[in-house]
């Protein structure tokens, strides 16, 4: 444990998740049960009290509270939810995000923060060798991506680079201080790269000169590897049965390891007045949005790993340019006008990052690396949310921004590659990894992992994550809603059965349970394919808010209720009016309420638009589940097994009664969403 992998793996196993979908459904679910078993108790003992003794009331007594029971608490809810979950699984998947567990999925959509890697997520990862300073010359690199072919330029003069001694040594030291490999794809002049994209560019540069790792004779004896903290790279290696140090890092540190520069006439001495231009130099191409390394070497004649990088010879510059990606600077645009901030994180120079965040439209503070060290994360959380760009920081600096940003209550969605990226991942609320270019550590631990590496794959899966919990929030108000209409039916029954003559119950254990499981239950889940609403993300995020507010409270409260007092009324006439038998009466109240439920499902589509002919085309879904629900009463009222559900078939009057029933439901909430756009009395904004 005392090693950097041991660090790293204790800062991931101290870092704990928070599961506020599961607090939430758990919340929900224990009121839920509370409701079920106070009201149960409650009527069962007003039945008792109310009516005359005899033997078999206790017995009915019993059934009723588990009639009750069973309308409070909706059975079919955790699988509703979990098919509401995969489905959103399974969306987000066909667009290049995967998901690892699925509990994350509202929190994504509560995102307040993107943290996002600049190179090859915000960037395409292609980098190009644009530019190149050697020999006190700048000169340019035609060609892009990862073909070989292109001419060294400058000015419009083109240059032959065998002959160009300084410029040809600095390509041999690309080559030679490089880990990434590239091979034919098969096709004149394109490769494929095995590598960093960085590293690569290097090779494809050289192509273009003609010069190939193979056509070197040379032999690596030792290597220094890149270090995030040292920023730079070297290897001992034999050339031509002579000793070399070839090195590769930021301008910034790798010149501090020369003492000499190399030109055409020679070696001379690294004044400081050149070392200034140097950088400048390296300032103006990051200015120009180009990664800048420096490239230097030396002779040696013996091995002393403690000097391995000291008095080194500069050989020149190299600018490395890596586009924005094309859908980036919309899909900022979409997080602005979503209330969303995106910070970008690199290692590039602060020139650099500045420059691409002006292309993509980021606009803030800039703050780089050495000044994180000498914060403390409470220094950093009062002015967090002003920077938008963190240039030259290494991978455990990623877990000190997640940690700032957290103490100010923002929901943090922070993305990573490497293994040093771990412990951020597994800190932050939502940790996304790269698929193409990621680490099997940072994968493991991360929620989210990107197929592509793309920017824009992290907004479209913050919108997916948006609309599924709007979906959540719809499905559960609409069960709650019918629950509570049977609950009250059953307990207004109770009330005023001794006054009407009433059966206790009103409706049946068996007949409640098919309504939650069929009736309720089909809708519901198809309610939880609804799609998005074409302005989804432009509502501000609302940090940690609950599934059911006040306003769909009150909402769910009206639905339940107005379905209730009508199934009440529908009896009422079918019994006392027109004097049915209560077998009849409770047929009729039963297709009635289930009319209403499924009409119901289609108020709570929305809770803006009106329901209309054009609800139809919106969830195909939930028309095919209102058909399967009709079919399936038919069933129980018209076959054999209305015998065993308590059921009569009925003629065109029952069917009348609850067809007008669900027409009156529809008008209901039509006309409370119409007076709700002009008064806005319900808070449901982008529902």
């Amino acid at each position: 444990m005392n090693t950097k992998f041991g660090s790293i793996a204790s800062m991931i196993s101290t870092a704990e998740k928070e599961l506020p979908l599961q607090n939430k459904v758990n919340k929900i679910s224990k009121y839920m049960a509370i409701v079920a078993i106070v009201f149960s108790v409650l009527t069962g003992l007003f039945m008792i009290f109310i009516s005359p003794p005899s033997e078999n009331l206790f017995i009915d007594a019993l059934i009723l509270m588990i009639a009750l029971a069973v309308s409070a608490f909706p059975e079919g809810f955790p699988v509703v939810l979990i098919t509401a979950l995969a489905k959103g699984v399974y969306s987000m998947a066909q667009k290049n995000a995967i998901v690892n567990r699925m509990s994350i999925i509202e929190t994504l959509g509560e995102t307040t923060v993107i943290c996002s890697d600049k190179t090859g997520t915000i960037t395409k990862g292609e980098m190009t060798v644009s530019k190149v300073f050697a020999d006190n010359h700048l000169i340019n690199i035609t060609g892009t991506g990862f073909e070989g072919k292109g001419d060294f330029l400058i000015g419009n003069k083109q240059i032959n680079v065998q002959k160009d001694n300084v410029l040809s040594l600095l390509i041999k030291s690309s080559i030679i201080c490089n880990d990434a490999r590239i091979e034919r794809t098969g096709e004149d002049n394109l490769y494929n790269i095995n590598g960093t994209p960085t590293e690569a560019s290097l090779l494809i540069m050289a192509a273009k000169a003609n010069i190939h790792r193979e056509d070197l004779n040379f032999k690596i004896i030792e290597e220094m590897p890149f270090d995030s903290k040292r920023k730079m790279m070297s290897v001992l290696c034999e050339l031509n049965k002579e000793k070399y140090v070839f090195s590769k890092g930021a301008p910034e540190i790798l010149l501090t390891k020369c003492k000499k520069i190399q030109k055409e006439g020679g070696e001379f001495t690294l004044t400081g007045k050149g070392r200034e231009n140097i950088l400048n130099i390296s300032n103006d191409l990051a200015s120009d949005s180009l990664r800048t390394l420096a490239i230097a070497y030396k002779k040696v004649s013996s091995f002393n790993k403690d000097h391995f990088e000291e008095d080194l010879i500069f050989l020149g510059l190299v600018g490395m340019e890596d586009p924005p990606r094309e859908e980036v600077k919309e899909s900022i645009s979409l997080c602005i006008r979503a209330g969303i901030s995106v910070k970008m994180i690199t290692g590039d120079n602060k020139e650099t990052a500045l420059a691409i965040s002006k292309k993509i439209g980021l606009r803030g503070r800039v703050i780089e690396g050495k000044d994180l060290d000498k914060m403390t994360e409470i220094e950093l959380s009062k002015i967090v949310n002003e920077i938008v760009v963190f240039a030259r920081v290494r991978p455990e600096h990623k877990l000190m921004i997640v940690k700032a940003l957290k103490l100010n209550g923002e929901i943090v969605t922070m993305t990573g590659d490497g293994v040093n990226d771990a412990p951020a991942l597994k800190e932050a609320h939502i940790g996304v990894a790269m698929g193409k270019n990621g680490t099997d550590v940072s994968r493991e631990v991360a929620d989210l992992t990107l197929k592509d590496d793309n920017f824009a794959t992290i907004v479209m899966a913050i919108r997916e994550g948006r609309t599924i919990f709007k979906n959540i929030r719809k499905f559960i108000s609409y069960q709650l809603s019918c629950n509570y209409a049977e609950l009250m039916i059953l307990f207004f029954g109770v009330l005023l059965a001794p006054f009407l003559g009433w059966q206790i119950p009103l409706l049946l254990a068996l007949q409640i349970l098919f309504m939650n499981l069929v009736t309720d239950d089909l809708p519901a889940i198809t309610l939880a394919l609804t799609p998005s609403s074409l302005d989804i993300m432009e509502e501000k995020p609302r940090k940690k808010k609950e599934i059911l507010n006040k306003s769909l409270i009150i909402w769910l409260g009206i639905a339940g209720i107005s379905m209730a007092i009508l199934t009440l009324v529908v009896f009422f006439v079918s019994f006392n009016v027109l004097h049915q038998t209560t077998e009849f009466a409770r047929t009729t109240a039963l297709l009635s309420l289930i009319c209403l439920e499924i009409a119901n499902a289609y108020s709570f589509m929305s809770f803006r638009h009106k329901v209309s002919f054009e609800s139809l085309k919106v969830n195909k879904y939930l028309l095919y589940a209102s058909i399967v629900s009709i079919l399936a009463t038919i069933a129980i009222i018209y076959t054999p097994l209305n015998k065993a559900f308590g059921t009569v078939p009925i003629g065109v009057a029952g069917w009348l009664f609850g067809i007008v029933s669900a027409i009156i439901i529809v008008i209901i909430f039509n006309i409370l969403k119409k007076l709700n756009e002009k008064k806005n009395f319900f808070k449901l904004e982008h529902f």
